[in-house]
């Protein structure tokens, strides 16, 4: 969902919300393909985008691979790279990548060492789940992981079979938190705004090294919550409007952009105003009658 024509035009209200640094979504990691075609990456703005600073956010299995990817935006002026082991569903972790690269840690270990060699020390991070088919499996890791300097460890305390079912596991996260040696960032069910005490969104006070003072001052990645956040916005019609003019700018054909819309005003439909709408708005067959369905000119 936060991707980058998102991030343009919701660039003040993720300003105001507290981010410094947007983690792209994942970027395939293949031999031969050139990470800078990608829409998310597009230009040589090395992060600089108007948001915030971004770090792309690579999946794969082929450490030849990525470090052809992460030479070349590092070349364009990124300064930071992140890896996704983390991604639970079954097409992916089957192929051995997102998730399921857990299973195979003489192959995480290799991309760790191009990511850490190529980014540089405390330049390039993880995302990940407690483990494939039990919670205890990243704990395991945690020797490996704690060899190489890695930047953060952001751990979403599921494990991929889960996907986002049943609830978090905090303690196991505590237990990852008691062994790590580099700063570990909270993912999963946190609600925006998050709760007051002491954490924050993923800001840039962040950096390798640091250790946070107490548990609840542990930075934060938020994604789904945020969103469902500005469907209570006041300003929203107008953004909604502005992401429509952006998508078709982008996209090829209004179906196109019809599916990017209805997928994220479903993210509002249990809104008071959002749930008398959504009934319209999801048999929609055009921008136009979804832009009638809620009223906009």
């Amino acid at each position: 969902m936060t991707i980058r024509c998102f991030r343009e035009v919701f660039a003040e209200v993720i300003r105001d919300a507290g981010f410094a640094e947007a983690v792209t979504p994942f970027i395939a990691a293949n031999a031969g393909v050139d990470p800078m075609k990608n829409a998310e990456l597009r230009g040589a703005d090395g992060g600089r985008q108007p948001v915030c600073k971004v770090t792309p956010q690579f999946i794969g299995k082929d450490p030849a691979a990525l470090r052809f990817c992460l030479q070349r935006i590092k070349a364009a002026g990124y300064e930071t790279a992140d890896l996704n082991c983390g991604c639970p569903y079954p097409m992916v972790r089957n192929k051995g990548r997102g998730s399921g690269i857990l299973r195979t840690p003489d192959i995480l270990e290799k991309m760790l060492a191009v990511g850490c060699e190529v980014m540089g020390e405390g330049r390039f991070s993880v995302k990940t789940r407690l483990g494939v088919d039990r919670n205890d499996e990243l704990l395991s890791l945690m020797p490996m992981l704690n060899s190489f300097p890695i930047r953060f460890l952001t751990v979403h305390p599921r494990n991929a079979r889960q996907m986002y079912d049943g609830e978090c596991d905090w303690p196991a996260f505590d237990k990852v938190a008691s062994v790590a040696k580099m700063p570990l960032v909270r993912n999963g069910d946190i609600p925006f705004p998050p709760p007051k005490d002491g954490d924050r969104p993923l800001g840039n006070t962040l950096k390798y090294g640091d250790r946070p003072r107490k548990d609840g001052d542990r930075p934060l990645m938020i994604g789904r919550s945020f969103i469902r956040y500005l469907g209570r916005i006041d300003d929203i019609d107008r953004l909604i409007v502005n992401y429509i003019k952006a998508s078709r700018a982008e996209l090829y054909g209004d179906n196109a952009v019809l599916g990017r819309m209805k997928e994220l005003l479903a993210y509002w439909k249990d809104i008071p105003r959002w749930r008398r709408l959504w009934p319209v708005i999801k048999i929609a067959r055009s921008v136009d009658e979804l832009l009638s369905a809620v009223k906009y000119t």
